[in-house]
Formats: structure tokens, C-alpha cells, sequence
């Protein structure tokens, strides 16, 4: 049976209908629609994008044919010269985008829900009928609650879209129509990055801390990469797989990479693998930093003029005695343990002579590109971790120059494009993004500074009213998924859930209402925010085909629940999208007048600049004139020590175990190497980014998955003494629940630890025995937060696995 064949059988399987969609409806899904002006049996080509989160946003120049589209290319303009107007080419994944828009899973029609939540099944509605139901149920819960309980959920599955961004909330649609009736709940973070962007804030201040371009690495002698991997989360055309073998061959530096699974970033590439224990990096930084204060190979220098904290020369005056940082490194601080290479490699598995070495090697080595991604921070100690990896290009005085970085993952250049404006959010409550099920079930109980809300001191209400946008994230993108659907089955608690989406995610089957949304294809909008070094572009995303069958854009479909709030003028200010986006267009000629007309572009598809600055260097005035241009910390500088971390630790209520300290320290935190849970479950488990998906984007597209089929990697010596082949069928397993899926046996992982592409579908009876057939590692993952950024610990798993 082909493998389209079984998706639609498995569509019908899964998600009873109650009698609305037919097997006819399914299998001949897309009707062909007359478009204006369109000869009947001539060919056109049209530009489109895809639009996903994987930090690239594709060209694909659509062939259609009778309002359908036959055939799918990418860009086709620039030159071969990476960073010189090069070609932005699509993956596999961009290219089957046909498969998605044709896709058996498509929601067709509004659907209110008439099973249990998770059971998927849905009778046809009207939109009128859905529309009016959304309606009430806000109108309702904001009378009863406020505005602090209407929630608008994390989605990134149309990141790149102007009038159709899903994140963050406040630039999506949702959030303007939501601004025109007195707000919504916001939230900060995200999976992907939210310790990392908390800790650095207070190492280099700003909030997002910035890095060198990797275009720069063609002026470095050295590159290290800590669990950065743009092979396989860059991969695009636009992304930094090219860009990274480009500018290495230029500059002929050597690579070494640090992750505990030989990465496709390596591949040959690297000249050194080095395999660490997930969540001790930090120790493995503390060591290094050892060898090079007790040789004298720090830079003296530039941490006395730039830095507080290394020392008792710059510390500020509200520290105790003994607490900078060289203290902590030499046994002198507060736990009296000399951070040495032999204590580190007991903790992260490299041997102590390699530690040393290495040491010698970063600090003798300049200028050093040192880099992390984001996979290190997403732990329960990873706001640790990003600070201590800062510390290696800090210490060797790399920050601020050509070659060198800030130990945070790489920057790019960016266009002044403008945004569609979404108005201003009333309520000032925001929560962490990883807690919005605790919101559910405790919101009033949640505070600043038990839970990290701000904006407010605790929350007023709970959250009854969620919208999921363009998301995945109800259920297969957050943590836990067992206790994810305890909580939304008592439909008390949150009243109402309502999905605008392409297809019939295991999300949307959790929803009271779906509403289906229009692909990339069936509507006009500019693509950008795409992630290249030295280059930057927009797409022009035109309309490629009329929508199918009762799908609307968002825009659309928002304008008309406005009109039933009585806000439509106010939403629309009488525009329709097209015309929105020329008047944004028209602003954004304003500030970037290299732009052609809005018809010239429509015709060319995409337009390209290269960065008449060069290569990006992260804070080059600073590291120029530190009076002149001084950071955005409390003392300009770069803190080594905080003393806002050492408020907070002395403020904060903090869960038994978790730590916030003003130095970057290594910390042993929950379901980590060492962790007492080891006697019980031995193993590590660490996701990763996965070729076949975009997280979840793309996740039910049949070539995609055979040639990238969902298997979790394990080493041979680990897979030896549990008796388990290549391709067997394993369990995997802990106390929050259990995956079946395929093993991998490979020594491209370290021993001890297993590794799980993230983003799989997750398919598990819910009202059974709960066991996942996907791979779906959200169901091991759990829903304690990290210390201070309160985020998601996606990769401290510790499990069990055995063969079937």
C-alpha cells in the first residue's frame, strides 16, 4: 500500500468525523477552482515560500496548472558566492510543500468537537456557527475572568510571515484582534531558546545576547562549537551549513565540536569529536578555566578593563568576600573545590589530559571563534551552562573582534522590513511560555517570584480560553504530554481551545473548535526573518492557488469574528490583506529604498542584500571604547559576576534542588549525570533537531518519513548489554510514560546516553494504555522548569530502554 494511502487511512482511523467528512471527501480532497483571469490548461509559474521555524525562509517557485499546483522549484536568481546575492535554495522539505498543501490530513471545513478531547472527533460546522460559539465563549470567560485569562498559545508553524506570523503573540493577527477587546495573557521565552536568552542578559545585558556572524569565521584560527549544529537546524538554502564550509575553507581554521552525538555538522568536516555528558559543560568550562589562570594564559588585560567579577579587583562592592569567579575556579569560594581536569572529567567523560590540552590550545589560539547552540541551555541547569560557555571567549579576551565571539550562538544581518502593527496589549501579565498548564491549573497561585510572572505581581486568573495558532504545541511540542492531557480533560478548568491550522495535528485533537487555515499557497504575504550570516532577503509570497474547500486565511477569518465583537473597523481599518500589505510595503520603501515597486517584486519573487558592513562583530564599539559605547548591564560592562543573580537567589522561592547564583558555576541539577533516578533509569536522553521535520512542520509527509524514518540512536556498547540490534524495536521509558520506536545502533552517540529526533506526531491511545508508536519524546520529557528563566528542560531525561 503506498504510503499516501496509508496516511489517509490512518486520518480515517483516528479521527471520526461523526459522519461530515466521507472516504470520498478524503480521497479526492482538492478540487480544482476557476481563477480569474487564468486560461484553462496554461501553465504559470509563481513565486511562494515556505515559512516554517527552521531559521530559513525558502523561495519556491510554483508551477500550477488549472489551480493546482503540478510541480515545485526554488530560487532561481543570484550567483554561486555564499553572502554575494547567493541562491537561496530549499530542502527536501520546502520542496514537498506540494505534499502539505495536498496533504490528507488538511482540515477542510470548521469542526466543533463531539468526543472527548484527544479523541479527534468532530462534527461540520458552519463558520458563522463557529465563529458565533468563539464569539460567546469570549465575551463570557472576559466578563467572568478578565482579559488575563484569554491565552494566546506558542506556534511557530507560519514564523516568517507577515499578516501571517504565529509568533511571537504580540505580532500575530490573533493578538490584534485580541488588543481591540482589552488583551490578552502574554508570555515570554520559548522552547527553544529560553535559558539562553534570560542568562546572557545577565552576562552582556540587552536581553538577547549577540554573537559574530559565522561568515566571520573565515578571519579565526580556531572554531569551537558547543552543541551547535546548523547542519541540521540551519539547513536551508538561506541557513548556515554552506556558510560555515565556505568560511572555514577560507580561513583553513580548525574545528572542533563538543556534543554528545557526532553530529551532521561534522560529517567529516570537524577535525576533533569530542563527546561530553549531557549538562556538564559548565564543568567542563570550570576546568579549562583552571588550567589557564594557574598558567598564566588568561587575558589579564582585557578582563581588568571589560569585565566585573573575575577577581577581587573588579568586584562590585556588594559582594561577599572570596566570591568572583577565580575564587570559585580555585577552590576558594563558597563550596571549597578546586575546579581541576581530573575533578572535571569525573563529571563530563573527557578525559583529564584532553581537558588540559584543550585548555592550552583555546587559550594560546587567537583569534578563537567560540560558539554555542542551543541544545547545551535547554536543561535544567542551562542557564548555567550558556554563561560558563561565555566564559571561554571572555577569558581569552575574544569578545568584540574580527575571528573571535561571545560564546553565544551566531548573529546576522538583518532588514529594516516593516511589520503589520498588531497595537498595543492593555494587560501587563506575562508568563513564562513552558507554565502555561500551570497557568491552567493554578494561574492566581502563580507569582514573580515563585513562578517568574511578570508584568504583575501574581496572576488574577487562570487560563480558560486558549488560542492555538499555526502550533503543535499543546501537545506534542510541550513537555509531558501524559499529564498535558489529565489537565485539558477537565474542561472546567480551561473552557474553550480553539486551533486555526493547515492540518489535523495531534494538537488539534485537543480542541473545542478548528478553524482551517489557508497554506502559504492559498494566499499573498511577504516571507522574511530568514537566518543568513552576511545576506539577507524577502519573499514575495504570492497567491498561488484559490483556497480549497472552506479554508480562510486568518485574516479573514479574524475580520469576521471582529465584526460579530463589534470591532471590525477597529481590526480591519478598512483594508483587506492585500491592501495591508501594500501599505506596509509602502512604509517599508521608506526605509529601505533599494526596494523595487510592489509590482516589480511581486514579479521577481525575491529580493536580496548584502550587508554593506561586512562580517557582523558582536559588540566592536564596545570592545573599541567601553566608556563610549558601554553595555546595556548595570555597570556597562561584561558581568562575570551579577549582582541582579544575587538578589534574585536571595529573593526568589525556589523548588528543593534548584539554584540561581551570580557566577556562572557548574551545577548539578535534576535528572542530570550523577542523579540518584540513575539506579532506576541509567540512560540520558537528549533530543535533537531532526532533517525529516521542521519540529513538527512537515511531520505527516509520507517521502519525508521514508527516507528519514524516526529511530532513536544508542551505542553499541550500551545496546550490547540489552541485547538490542540495528532496527529493532525498543521501549524507552520512565516514570512519566513510554515510546515504541526503532533503535539506531551507532557509535556516532557516547555511551550512556540516547538520543530522539524531536517534533514526531505523537500517536498513543489516550483513553488506553498511553504508550506512543511515534517516537515522540514529549512524552519523557518533564514540566519542571529550569530555576531562573522557568524554561524547558527538554533535554534532562533520564530512561530506561529495552528490546522488545
Amino acid at each position: 500500500m503506498a504510503l499516501n494511502q496509508l496516511s489517509r487511512r490512518k486520518f480515517l482511523q483516528t479521527s471520526s468525523l461523526a459522519g461530515a467528512l466521507t472516504a470520498t471527501d478524503l480521497a479526492l480532497p482538492f478540487k480544482a477552482l476557476a481563477v480569474p483571469g487564468e486560461k484553462a490548461g496554461e501553465e504559470k509559474v509563481v513565486w511562494s515560500a515556505c515559512t516554517v521555524n527552521c531559521g530559513s525562509r525558502c523561495p519556491l517557485r510554483m508551477h500550477v496548472k488549472d489551480n493546482r499546483i503540478t510541480y515545485v522549484e526554488t530560487d532561481n536568481t543570484g550567483t554561486e558566492t555564499y553572502n554575494l546575492d547567493h541562491q537561496v535554495r530549499a530542502c527536501l522539505r520546502g520542496r514537498s510543500m506540494r505534499r502539505r498543501v495536498y496533504n490528507p490530513d488538511r482540515l477542510k471545513y470548521p469542526m466543533k468537537r463531539v468526543g472527548k478531547r484527544g479523541e479527534g472527533k468532530f462534527k461540520r460546522i458552519s463558520w458563522d456557527e463557529a465563529l458565533t460559539e468563539i464569539a460567546q465563549s469570549l465575551r463570557k470567560n472576559i466578563e467572568a475572568y478578565g482579559n488575563e485569562s484569554i491565552y494566546l498559545n506558542y506556534g511557530t508553524g507560519t514564523l516568517g510571515g507577515t499578516m501571517t506570523r504565529s509568533w511571537p503573540p504580540g505580532a500575530t493577527m490573533v493578538a490584534r484582534l485580541m488588543n481591540c477587546i482589552g488583551g490578552y495573557l502574554n508570555h515570554y521565552g520559548d522552547y527553544s531558546t529560553a535559558q539562553i536568552a534570560v542568562a546572557l542578559d545577565y552576562t552582556y545585558g540587552g536581553g538577547w545576547a549577540l554573537g559574530n556572524s559565522m561568515a566571520d569565521i573565515e578571519n579565526t584560527k580556531l572554531i569551537v562549537l558547543f552543541g551547535n549544529n546548523p547542519a541540521e537546524t540551519r539547513m536551508s538554502g538561506g541557513g548556515l551549513t554552506y556558510c560555515i564550509e565556505q568560511a572555514k575553507a577560507r580561513s583553513n581554521a580548525k574545528l572542533i565540536i563538543i556534543d554528545p552525538r557526532y553530529n551532521d555538522t561534522g560529517a567529516g568536516r570537524e577535525d576533533e569529536w569530542i563527546p561530553i555528558r549531557p549538562g556538564t559543560d559548565a564543568a567542563l568550562i570550570a576546568a579549562m578555566a583552571y588550567v589557564m589562570i594557574t598558567e598564566n594564559l588568561i587575558d589579564k588585560p582585557f578582563l581588568d578593563k571589560y569585565c566585573v567579577g573575575f577577581d577581587e579587583v573588579t568586584m562590585p562592592a556588594d559582594a561577599p568576600k572570596n566570591g568572583h569567579y577565580k575564587a570559585y575556579i580555585l577552590g576558594k569560594g563558597a563550596d571549597g573545590i578546586a575546579k581541576t581536569p581530573d575533578w572535571a572529567a569525573a563529571i563530563t567523560g573527557i578525559p583529564a589530559s584532553r581537558i588540559i590540552s584543550l585548555a592550552r590550545e583555546i587559550a594560546t589560539t587567537k583569534p578563537a571563534f567560540i560558539a554555542q547552540g542551543w541544545g547545551p541551555q535547554r536543561r535544567s541547569n542551562g542557564e548555567f551552562i550558556s554563561r560558563a560557555i561565555a566564559m571561554l571567549p571572555i577569558l581569552t579576551g575574544n569578545v568584540g573582534i574580527h575571528g573571535g565571539n561571545t560564546g553565544a550562538r551566531e548573529s546576522a544581518y538583518g532588514l529594516l522590513f516593516v511589520r503589520m502593527p498588531t497595537l498595543t496589549n492593555p494587560v501587563q501579565a506575562s508568563i513564562p511560555m513552558f507554565l502555561w498548564t500551570d497557568a491552567i491549573v493554578r494561574g492566581p497561585q502563580m507569582t514573580a517570584l515563585t513562578d517568574g510572572i511578570r508584568g504583575v505581581e501574581k496572576l488574577s486568573a487562570p487560563i480558560k480560553f486558549i488560542w492555538n495558532y499555526a502550533s503543535n504545541c499543546l501537545i506534542n511540542q510541550h513537555a509531558q504530554i501524559n499529564r498535558t492531557h489529565e489537565i485539558l480533560q477537565d474542561e472546567s478548568q480551561c473552557e474553550m481551545i480553539v486551533t486555526i491550522d493547515n492540518h489535523l495535528t495531534s494538537t488539534a485533537k485537543y480542541s473545542d473548535i478548528l478553524l482551517p487555515d489557508c497554506t502559504a499557497s492559498e494566499q499573498m504575504d511577504f516571507a522574511l526573518d530568514a537566518y543568513v550570516a552576511n545576506m539577507n532577503y524577502v519573499i514575495f509570497a504570492d497567491q498561488v492557488i484559490q483556497p480549497s474547500f472552506e479554508c480562510r486565511n486568518i485574516y479573514q477569518m479574524l475580520s469576521d469574528l471582529a465584526e460579530k465583537l463589534g470591532v471590525k473597523e477597529q481590526f480591519t481599518e478598512g483594508r483587506t490583506q492585500e491592501e495591508w500589505l501594500r501599505y506596509i510595503y509602502a512604509q517599508s520603501r521608506e526605509a529601505l529604498p533599494e526596494l523595487p515597486s510592489f509590482e516589480e517584486f511581486r514579479a521577481q519573487g525575491i529580493f536580496k542584500k548584502v550587508d554593506p558592513n561586512g562580517c557582523f562583530v558582536a559588540y566592536e564599539d564596545f570592545r573599541r571604547d567601553p566608556e563610549k559605547h558601554p553595555l546595556q548591564t548595570p555597570s556597562g560592562k561584561i558581568e562575570i559576576y551579577s549582582s541582579r543573580l544575587a538578589e534574585i537567589a536571595k529573593t526568589w522561592q525556589l523548588a528543593e534542588g534548584d539554584v540561581i547564583d551570580p557566577l556562572p558555576i557548574h551545577v548539578q541539577s535534576f535528572e542530570h549525570y550523577g542523579d540518584p533516578l540513575m539506579e532506576k533509569y541509567p540512560l540520558q536522553l537528549s533530543g535533537f533537531h531532526y532533517k525529516a521535520r521542521t519540529h513538527s512542520t512537515y511531520g505527516n509527509v509520507d517521502i519525508l518519513q521514508a527516507a528519514n524514518p524516526q529511530e532513536m540512536w544508542i551505542n553499541p556498547l550500551d545496546a550490547a548489554s540489552r541485547q538490542i540490534k540495528d532496527g529493532d524495536k525498543v521501549r524507552i521509558f520512565n516514570d512519566r510514560g513510554e515510546v515504541r520506536v526503532d533503535a539506531k545502533v551507532t557509535p556516532r552517540i557516547m555511551p550512556g546516553v540516547v538520543g530522539l529526533g524531536e517534533g514526531a506526531w505523537h500517536d498513543a491511545d489516550m483513553f488506553g494504555d498511553k504508550i506512543d508508536h511515534a517516537g515522540c519524546i514529549n512524552v519523557l520529557t518533564t514540566q519542571r522548569p529550569s530555576p531562573l528563566a522557568k524554561g524547558n528542560p527538554q533535554h534532562s531525561n533520564l530512561v530506561q530502554v529495552e528490546r522488545l
